[in-house]
């Protein structure tokens, strides 16, 4: 039986206006682009680094 992948959900709880322009694209990378949207990503390294970069935008949500 295959492993299942392991999600990460991301909440944008603050707005990018006044922000970088690369902290904008990657809310954008992480299907992110309003208010209150939340997403449920594959938990990999990429990701993380893209959620390191915009940790103060975010809410993050260990999920399995």
């Amino acid at each position: 039986m295959a492993k299942a992948k392991k999600t990460v959900a991301v909440r944008q709880v603050r707005s990018p206006i006044g922000r970088r322009s690369d902290q904008r694209a990657t809310l954008i990378g992480l299907g992110l682009n309003k208010m209150h949207r939340r997403r449920e990503l594959e938990d990999t390294p990429s990701v993380r680094g893209m959620i390191n970069k915009v940790k103060h935008l975010i809410v993050v949500e260990e999920t399995s």
